[in-house]
This record gives structure tokens, sequence and C-alpha cells, in this order.
């Protein structure tokens, strides 16, 4: 009978020790309030006349860039995308609105999956981007290079470098 008893007294230990017990909650616990339950009595006038209405200071939403943007100097803003298997890098003002070209031409440098070595491309422009000849072979997971050129030829300026991730 000894035998018997032991593992059962066991198991009841054992499944009290497991049992999680009921949550504890404070006294004073805030219960939700009905706001229709709630008198005009004890709603302060004060603060009904603070809540901005939304309809009336609705904020100007910026504009949706496509690529990854870059801040420049100044407060202006650079894009990089890929379009067509090209790189294009449009130019925005402070505002993030689309911008004229201020550079002659970029070039962007950036690895070659399928080679060893890195590939290169010169940016021209092209209306009021700076778009690359030479395509893009995905993935499009890598650093892109860029070196924004003043002037032509031999004078050409290096004024801007820039380290993009893309993604």
């Amino acid at each position: 009978m000894k035998i018997i008893a032991v593992p059962f007294a066991l198991l009841f230990t054992a499944s009290l020790m497991s049992a999680e017990p009921a949550p504890v909650q404070p006294a004073d616990a805030a219960k939700p309030v009905d706001p229709k339950a709630v008198s005009a009595k004890t709603v302060d006038p004060k603060a009904a006349k603070t809540v901005p209405k939304k309809d009336e200071k609705k904020k100007e939403e910026e504009p949706k860039i496509p690529g990854v943007l870059i801040p420049r100097a100044g407060g202006t803003w650079l894009a990089i995308e890929v379009i067509g298997g090209q790189f294009k890098l449009s130019f925005y003002d402070k505002k993030k609105k689309p911008a004229p070209v201020d550079v002659t031409r970029a070039i962007a440098v950036w690895p070659n999956p399928r080679a060893p070595g890195n590939n290169r491309t010169v940016l021209n422009v092209s209306g009021t981007a700076l778009v690359g000849s030479k395509p893009v072979v995905p993935p499009y997971t890598f650093i892109v290079r860029l070196t924004l050129l003043k002037g032509d030829g031999d004078n050409a300026v290096a004024v801007e470098n820039y380290a993009v991730q893309m993604h």
C-alpha cells in the first residue's frame, strides 16, 4: 500500500507546484471609463479648447522620392536608383522637390558580382537627372561609390564623393 501511495503523493505535489496562480490585481486598479457615462461636469472646458482639430492644421506631407536618398551640403538631396538596369541620379532641393542638375557628370563604381574587379560607368546629363550607360546586374545589394564632377575634359574637378548602400 505504501508503494502505491508514494508515487501518488509525488504526482500530487508536482501538479501543485506546476500550477500557475491567478494574477493578483491591486484593489485600486484603473477600470476603463465609458465615454458616454462621463457627465459634462467632469469634463474641463479649458482642456477641450486646447485639442487641435485634425483638418485645421494639416502638415504638408513630404513627397515620396524613389531610390536611396543622399543628403548633401546646404540641405539639398540626391536620390540614386536603378531603372531599366541603369543608374539614375536625381537632384532635389531643400523641400525635396525636383531641382536642376548642378554638376557636369558623375562616376559610379560598384563591385562586379560575376567576376573579380569593379564595374564603372559615367553618368551623363539626361533631362533633369544623371543617367549611366553601363547595365547594372542584380542583385542590387552593394555599395556604390559616386564622384560628382564639374567641368569638361581634363579640367573636370571632383566636387563631391559619396558611398551609398544600395538596397
